[in-house]
This record gives structure tokens, C-alpha cells and sequence, in this order.
């Protein structure tokens, strides 16, 4: 079980006005995530002083890799004391744009991180930060200051020290284990928050990231349940007639969007965790589920066959005001809204293919970011950069996958397990 937020960050604390070129003025050189053709800006981690030094450097350098907006260059042993200026003709040499040099010190049982960015090319600093922390969490300090180094150079907010919740896969087909699991963004740190004895579909974080919800089907039914990961105490929303599945947290965590299904129809209720009270927001004879709140809690996105075939709809988070907004060949599902509120994501099947792809709210600015055998599941980085998804090729088992909203950056996440229905975390605190 993961440690209390208190326990695991003591102090973020920002250098101001400390250091030259730390204050908001913007970096000589940045990267620009809008443009259309994102040339990965090239930077160098040397390892960082003292003990775990490297392995934090190691840490900052394969996020920021994977992104796909930096390309790290290895120092070859090549070191930079955080003290001091660096030497700017030794990196610029091994074309270096920007160094990220630090140092760790254990003061008084605690781990203290300083580091800093540095424009090589300019020869002056950009960012400066210390970071404090027990020594056993090393790792969520490396992805503070990849977020830290991500916001500098990007001009938005990273991803990194976030979390990943999703169904883990073991097994043949015939004897399949389906089990929640939970890991750091990067694949380290992953558990298991169910035994297997149950199967378990669609957990979803809430926004305050250390409680989620998900769906238990057992011979008996099935039954949405919240689970906090701090304290490991699981409960129902309670009994319905019929079954119930596709939970979802509403942005403030106040309620949980879910469907229903009874006599082969299925509508979208919801339910006020204060009070638990529920209420149908559809009543259509057609199937409408899979309800996903806007980020402002004002409006819901969910799929629907009322039209002859399943898409997309909008309605207000009253239920009212439902307008269809996908149009094209095929059938849409497991629509989700971005942080930012301007896209929203889904999986299509047409073609003998399934695809993840991207909308405006109002249905407008369509566009498929991949395409694959089996692509499903889609959910969003906190940033709203990137999308976390499951493929599988024929024959094989679901894994993870990451595609940025250009749909340009492609690549597997680095964890090799079998998982699907994967659920992104807000930022820690």
C-alpha cells in the first residue's frame, strides 16, 4: 500500500530569486508540443552527487525520453557539480542543449535534492529547486523534478508523478486471473488490490487520486465499489436491480456516474456519495452507458445505440439536453473528456480494426491517433498531452501504450505484464 502523501513529500520548495535565471522569464530554448513536427530537444542528465545520485538521474532521463519531446544524451561518465557553474563547452560539445545537474545529501535522516537546468548554448541557468523527502522515495523525487524540468522547457504541466490503476491479466485463456493493480506511471512500484477470486473491470481514480472506483462481477451480480488506497477499506455504493457497471467520479468527487442494466436495457445514473441518493439521468430503450463527467461537472459524454449503432452524446450533467456528436463509420465507445475540456477521447471499431482517436466536445476536429487489432480504453494524462490505452495483436495478451494528442509519439509503457482498462491519476500531492 502506498505511503501517506505527508509522509512521502515533506517540502517541495521552490528557489526563488536565489538563483540567476530561475525567476519567469522564458527559456532560450524550449520546446513547442504545438508544432507539427516536434524535433526531440536534445539535453544530458549526468548523474547527480551523493548516494542514489544516478539512479535519480536515471529516473529523470527515461521520463523524459519517453515522452518523446527530449532525447537524452548519455554523459559518458562526464559529471557537473551543482555548486558551481558548469562548464557549457564540454556539454555544448556533446550537443547538449540544456544540462540537468544535481546533488543529494541526507540531512538528518532526510533526502534533500537540489538541481538545477541549465541552457548550455546561453550558459545560463533556468530553474533551480530542492526537494525534500524520505530517503525511501527517491523515485517520486526524480519524477518531481522531471515535472519541474517537463513545465520548464514545455511550457506545460508534466505528467510524471502521477499513478496508473488497471485490470493486470495472468493466465491462459481458459483460466484467466483478472486482478487490480496499481503502479508508478513508469511501471515501478506495481500491486495488486484485489485477489483475483472476482473479476474486476473499469477502475477510475477519483480527482483527489488516493481513492478509486470499480466494477466486481461474480456469479451472484455484480457491484460498484469506492476502494481508498491509504487505507485499504472497500465499500459498496450499495444493491441495484439489475447490474450495474462503467463507474465514474464526477471532477469533485462528490458523485459516481454508472449504468444499469434491466431486461436488456441500460441507462446512466448517478449517485451522491454524500447522501446516496441515486438518480436515473437516461431513459431511452436503447443502450447508453459508459458516462464520463466534463471538467467542470457540467456536462456528460457517454455512448449510445438510440441512433441504430453505438456513438457518442453529450447531454447535461442533469441528464438533460442529450445531443449526438460523432458521425463517422463505425462504432464508438469508452468515451473519456480531457483534463483540459477541449477534447475527447474514445475507441472506434471500423474497418475489421479498432482505433483511438480524438473529438472536439461539439463532435468537430476528428482525428484517429492509432490503429490496431484491438486498441481500447483510452485515458488521459493529467496534462492532457498524452493518452494511456491497451492493444493486443492477435493471438497475444492486452498491454499498456502511450500515444501523445498529435498522435505522433507512439510507444509501449514500460510495464511488460498483461493489463488492460488502465485509468491515469491526477498529479500527486
Amino acid at each position: 500500500m502506498r505511503r501517506s502523501v505527508a509522509a512521502v513529500l515533506v517540502a517541495f520548495l521552490a528557489v526563488t530569486g536565489l538563483f540567476a535565471g530561475s525567476g519567469p522569464a522564458r527559456a532560450e530554448i524550449e520546446v513547442d508540443v504545438n508544432k507539427g513536427d516536434i524535433r526531440p530537444l536534445p539535453l544530458s542528465i549526468p548523474a547527480f552527487g551523493g548516494d542514489r545520485g544516478g539512479d535519480i538521474a536515471g529516473v529523470i532521463a527515461e521520463n523524459l525520453g519517453r515522452s518523446g519531446l527530449f532525447a537524452p544524451i548519455d554523459p559518458g561518465g562526464r559529471t557537473a557539480e551543482v555548486s558551481t557553474e558548469p562548464d557549457f563547452a564540454v556539454w555544448k560539445a556533446l550537443g547538449a542543449q540544456a544540462l540537468v545537474n544535481g546533488q543529494v545529501n541526507l540531512v538528518d535522516g532526510r533526502l534533500q535534492v537540489d538541481f538545477r537546468l541549465w541552457d548550455t548554448f546561453a550558459g545560463q541557468q533556468l530553474l533551480g529547486l530542492q526537494f525534500t523527502s524520505t530517503p525511501e522515495n527517491w523515485r517520486r523525487v526524480a519524477h518531481k523534478i522531471s515535472d519541474a524540468v517537463y513545465e520548464r522547457l514545455t511550457g506545460e504541466k508534466g505528467y510524471f508523478d502521477t499513478r496508473v490503476v488497471f485490470v493486470s491479466e495472468t493466465g491462459g485463456r481458459l483460466n484467466r486471473t483478472l486482478r487490480l493493480a496499481v503502479m508508478d506511471q513508469d511501471g515501478a512500484n506495481p500491486s495488486y488490490l484485489t485477489d483475483g477470486t472476482e473479476i474486476v473491470l473499469s477502475p477510475r481514480f477519483s480527482a483527489s487520486s488516493q481513492e478509486i472506483t470499480y466494477m466486481a462481477l461474480r456469479p451472484d451480480g455484480s457491484a460498484v465499489y469506492l476502494l481508498n488506497l491509504e487505507t485499504g477499506r472497500r465499500e459498496s455504493l450499495g444493491q441495484f436491480q439489475g447490474m450495474v457497471f462503467a463507474p465514474r467520479f464526477s471532477p469533485d468527487g462528490t458523485q459516481v456516474a454508472f449504468a444499469v442494466e434491466r431486461n436488456g436495457n441500460s441507462d446512466i445514473w448517478v449517485m451522491n456519495l454524500l447522501n446516496r441518493q441515486s438518480r436515473r439521468l437516461t431513459s431511452d430503450p436503447a443502450i447508453d452507458t459508459s458516462p464520463a463527467f466534463s471538467p467542470d461537472g457540467t456536462r456528460i459524454v457517454f455512448n449510445s445505440d438510440r441512433g441504430g449503432s453505438a456513438q457518442l452524446y453529450v447531454m447535461d450533467a442533469s441528464g438533460s439536453g442529450a445531443r449526438r456528436i460523432s458521425f463517422a463509420e463505425g462504432r464508438y465507445t469508452s468515451p473519456v473528456w480531457s483534463p483540459n475540456g477541449d477534447f475527447i477521447a474514445f475507441t472506434r471499431q471500423s474497418g475489421g480494426q479498432f482505433h483511438i482517436g480524438v473529438m472536439r466536445p461539439d463532435g468537430s476536429d476528428e482525428r484517429t491517433l492509432t490503429s490496431s487489432y484491438m486498441d481500447e480504453g483510452p485515458t488521459w494524462a493529467p496534462n492532457g498531452r498524452v493518452l494511456l490505452f491497451s492493444r493486443q495483436e492477435p493471438g497475444g495478451e492486452p498491454r499498456l501504450w502511450t500515444v501523445d494528442v498529435t498522435g505522433r509519439i507512439l510507444k509501449p509503457a514500460p510495464y511488460s505484464g498483461g493489463a488492460s482498462d488502465p485509468a491515469w491519476s491526477p498529479l500527486i500531492n
